[in-house]
């Protein structure tokens, strides 16, 4: 498949936007059935939206920065009219009235949305094994797993369907699965793309962003759906960054950290690549020294209390009222709960308990309290780091895509897959995960870049620079 880029010079200059589609419904149809990518394929919108893309082509203008792009929407992003669902029993089925600020900003740029793909439930889990509508398999090694919790999207375009794709980031579910299927995958600095009709998680963590197998594709996503919106409190009133114009930029002059606690505890495979990484920084004229952040293993610690707290809040309004999911019962409570019961699955529960738990009283200062103030430590941590360094370094993920149901049993060895992506959640600065060197069966090893807020540009030439290496 062509990259996005591509696809779009050629659209705007007259290439059929109906034919990439059919392209991309041909990949799709072909290898859905392995995968289980798609939950909702929406072929009759995305023919409209090609449609009109050549139309105004033939017309003479110019259809938008992603002019015919075919794109995979996580299946927690709220799309007019079409399925919803967050692989919840509870949402199945459920057609939102409203479009994400992100949906809309894809379609006027052009791009043509085709479907939602399937994630972990609410976006909780690090493997797409916790969907209620079966997992996703890796593409690279259908025995393995694509990560989570985005694992559709990041499968969709590893595989060919779509070009793009767009994923949430709540504790690392944009760049572990980007790691484990090889592809570009970034968590944008908080407040920088709304985050109006995604689906809440944690509300404080969450942050959308796009899959993309080159770094330029993954730069001209991120200005199409960057940017301040009303619609959501958090968002910060500045444009979108300019990427694709200092993507070339390099890292000449730059300090690059190479921080310990980022690393320790990889596989060896992991290690090297982090350590060759490096080395092609050092040798393109930055200045790389090693740093230690201590406060960095606390990270999963105080994730598994901040997020669960705030899904606990946020998934309270599921009560078979409103929409989605109702089991009828004898009287409202007993609805509730048996309307609950059989729409969450094990893990969304298992959160939701330890949430309720750690806000309840007598606990909340012993819990919740205590990890917002190692949150607020983590925050101080990287301001010292970011004083002396421009960009840090790390490891994506401990290993390479690990093999089915090896850690649904042990819900710890799950959570510690996102050891190394937790800690910018929580600080709510920008991170990249980039393809760079191979490990166990050949699969792909993502390596992290890490900046402090508002340094996208930044990343993404750093990001560029470790891409060219290899050869992309």
């Amino acid at each position: 498949m062509k990259s996005a880029v591509d696809i779009a010079r050629d659209v705007n200059a007259g290439a059929s936007a109906v034919e990439e589609l059919e392209r991309s419904l041909a990949s799709i149809r072909s290898r859905n059935d392995e995968l289980n990518v798609f939950l909702h394929v929406d072929e009759e919108g995305a023919y409209a939206a090609a449609r009109r893309v050549d139309e105004i082509v033939a017309a003479g203008g110019s259809a938008g920065p992603l002019a015919g792009v075919p794109v995979a929407l996580k299946d927690n992003l709220c799309t007019l009219g079409v399925p919803t669902t967050c692989s919840s029993k509870i949402l199945d089925g459920w057609r939102p009235p409203y479009n994400a600020t992100v949906v809309d900003r894809l379609r006027a740029a052009g791009a043509v949305p085709v479907g939602k793909t399937n994630l972990d439930e609410f976006a909780m889990g690090s493997s797409t094994e916790n969907s209620a509508f079966g997992p996703t398999r890796n593409p690279l090694d259908p025995a393995r797993v694509p990560g989570g919790s985005s694992g559709g999207s990041a499968a969709a375009v590893a595989a060919n369907m779509t070009p793009l794709s767009l994923g949430s980031d709540t504790g690392g579910s944009i760049r572990q699965p980007a790691a484990l299927c090889g592809l570009v995958g970034v968590k944008p600095t908080y407040g920088s793309v709304s985050r109006y009709g995604l689906i809440a998680f944690a509300s404080s963590l969450d942050q959308i962003g796009p899959f993309a197998k080159t770094v330029a594709d993954a730069a001209l996503a991120l200005e199409v759906i960057g940017g301040y919106d009303p619609k959501d409190s958090t968002s910060l009133n500045e444009t979108a960054p300019q990427l694709l114009a200092t993507l070339d930029s390099g890292v000449a002059g730059r300090r690059v950290g190479l921080v310990r606690e980022l690393v320790e505890g990889s596989d060896d495979d992991v290690t090297r690549s982090v350590d060759r990484a490096a080395a092609v920084l050092r040798d393109a004229g930055a200045t790389v020294v090693e740093l230690s952040i201590p406060e960095l293993t606390l990270g999963l610690s105080a994730y598994y209390l901040i997020a669960p707290a705030e899904a606990s809040s946020n998934l309270a309004r599921y009560d078979g009222v409103r929409y989605g999911l109702r089991v009828d019962a004898e009287d409202v409570a007993a609805m509730n709960e048996a309307t609950r019961t059989a729409g969450f699955g094990a893990e969304v529960k298992r959160r939701i308990m330890l949430g309720t738990y750690a806000l309840s009283a007598g606990y909340y200062d012993a819990y919740y309290g205590q990890a917002l103030k190692v949150r607020t430590q983590m925050i101080a941590a990287f301001a010292r780091a970011y004083a002396d360094v421009d960009l840090l370094l790390g490891a994506t993920t401990p290993s390479v895509a690990f093999a089915f149901g090896s850690k649904t049993n042990d819900p710890m060895a799950m959570y510690l897959n996102d050891v190394f992506t937790i800690p910018t959640n929580l600080s709510g600065e920008a991170a990249i995960s980039v393809p760079f060197g191979t490990g166990e069966a050949d699969l792909p090893v993502g390596v992290q870049l890490l900046g402090p807020g508002r340094s996208e540009p930044t990343l993404f030439a750093a990001a560029r620079v470790l891409e060219v290496a290899e050869g992309r």
